[in-house]
């Protein structure tokens, strides 16, 4: 590698292109979370008990799988699939 300018160390240049990276792939596993749980939302909201059972299952499914990467806090994971879980269960049988 050739020799870089006063100040630069190749160390932190490398550290600054394997942030780059995690936050991209941090940012979309989030989105698809995001989308999911949408998914969920209006699947209750349009009382479909089948689609919103298939739907929760795969946000769950993408929950643990970031709280298990550190992408997303367990607790928060946690958090949220409760909440799904309980307005799925408010939902007429």
């Amino acid at each position: 590698m050739t020799k870089l300018k006063m100040g630069r160390h190749t160390s932190a240049i490398k550290e600054s292109r394997k942030n780059t990276v995690r936050r991209r792939t941090n940012t979309k596993i989030k989105n698809e979370i995001k989308q999911l749980i949408k998914e969920v939302n209006k699947d209750i909201s349009a009382k479909d008990l089948a689609a919103a059972q298939k739907a929760i299952q795969l946000a769950f499914s993408a929950l643990d799988k970031a709280a298990k990467k550190n992408i997303i806090h367990k607790n928060n994971a946690n958090r949220k699939k409760s909440r799904m879980a309980q307005k799925l269960r408010a939902l007429p049988a």
